[in-house]
Parts: C-alpha cells; sequence; structure tokens
C-alpha cells in the first residue's frame, strides 16, 4: 500500500511540475508569480514659475544704500554707470548718487532682472538724462572736445598713438576719467588713417583755456 500512496504522490508532483512549465500558462490571464514587476514613471510636474517682486524708486538715493535697499527687494543682479558718460568706475559707491535706474520702479518684475543704476558722484548734478559714451571712431576724427578723456580713449582704435597733455598747467594726466578735452589734433572731420593723435585736457570741474 504505500508503493500505491508514493506513486500517487509523484504522479501529481508531476503534474503540477509539467503545468508550471507550460508556457500557455502565461497567456492564462493569471497573475504571474515571479518577476519584477513594471515601474511606472513619475509624472512630471510644472516647470517652477520666475519669483517676481516689487523694485523700488531708488532715484536720488546714495549708490550703497540704492543697492542695499534693491537686495532687500529681492534683487541682487546689479550694475551701475557714469551717467555723465565718462565711463567712470563706482569704486567707493558711497561717493555716488542715483540718478536713474533701469528698470523703472513697479510690481511684478523677475527678481533675475539686471538692475542698472546710472550715477554721478555727490557733489555733481545728474543730467536730464543720462549722457551716452563717444561712439567708436571710425575713418574720420569724431569730436571730443568737452567729452571724458577716458571715454574717448576707448572710442577710439586700440592701436592708435595718443598724447594727452594738461592744457591748463604743467601736471601729469594719471586718471583719465577725471579730465575731459579740450583741444584735439586733428581737428574733427579729419581721416584718421593711423595717424597720431593728440589732445589736451582739463580735470573735470575746471575750465578750458
Amino acid at each position: 500500500m504505500r508503493t500505491d500512496r508514493t506513486i500517487t504522490l509523484l504522479a501529481a508532483a508531476s503534474v503540477l511540475a509539467l503545468t508550471a512549465c507550460d508556457p500557455q500558462a502565461a497567456d492564462s490571464g493569471k497573475p504571474a508569480t515571479t518577476g519584477t514587476p513594471a515601474t511606472t514613471p513619475a509624472a512630471s510636474g510644472p516647470a517652477p514659475s520666475a519669483k517676481t517682486a516689487t523694485l523700488p524708486d531708488l532715484v536720488g538715493k546714495g549708490l550703497q544704500t540704492a543697492q542695499d535697499e534693491a537686495q532687500r527687494a529681492g534683487f541682487f543682479v546689479l550694475t551701475s554707470h557714469d551717467a555723465l558718460g565718462r565711463e567712470r568706475l563706482q569704486a567707493l559707491d558711497r561717493h555716488w548718487k542715483v540718478c536713474s535706474q533701469t528698470p523703472r520702479p513697479g510690481a511684478g518684475l523677475d527678481t533675475k532682472t539686471t538692475v542698472d543704476f546710472g550715477a554721478v558722484k555727490l557733489e555733481e548734478a545728474c543730467p536730464a538724462t543720462d549722457a551716452p559714451a563717444p561712439k567708436p571712431a571710425g575713418d574720420v576724427m569724431p569730436n571730443f572736445v568737452g567729452q571724458g578723456m577716458k571715454a574717448v580713449r576707448s572710442a577710439l582704435p586700440g592701436n592708435a598713438s595718443i598724447t594727452v597733455k594738461d592744457a591748463v598747467q604743467s601736471r601729469m594726466v594719471l586718471q583719465e576719467s577725471n579730465w575731459k578735452v579740450c583741444t584735439q589734433d586733428p581737428k574733427a572731420g579729419a581721416a584718421l588713417a593711423g595717424r597720431p593723435l593728440t589732445f589736451t585736457v582739463a580735470k573735470t570741474e575746471e575750465s578750458c583755456p
């Protein structure tokens, strides 16, 4: 009797093994018992919107104060330029005041916007509008009289031979951003053609002789 019972158990085990190996079992609709479950990609949400804030009116304030207030409002991309068009650097912001700002004050501005201040020194008067720097010279000599010598040099070709002399005294012209052109040679309208250029200058606050 034990032999019959053993044969019966072996037959049942064989049937189960054949069923597990049957490829049709995968098509029977029954859930698989092995394998890695499929993964569903995570849904991507909407792109984060730009952060906006209100830019205050900073015209008339000291440049350092204006920069501090702009940062407190959430704007950190800040630049400044010489509102008189002389290309002077605002090395000590506390010695300058704001004459203009771009963009204008208002709400809903992207905080990544660059805020540019037009500034003059504390003792100077703001111009009605920012004075543009001289345009780059072409083949003809522009009229540079009255303009800042540093800006004039920037407008001339980089390989130009330039001589600068003090028109008032025999002083050395060390920081050209503090000097303005009194005379120029050649005169405005003359062909440049690589010729040497000579300028006489006076301090910005001085009168040309």
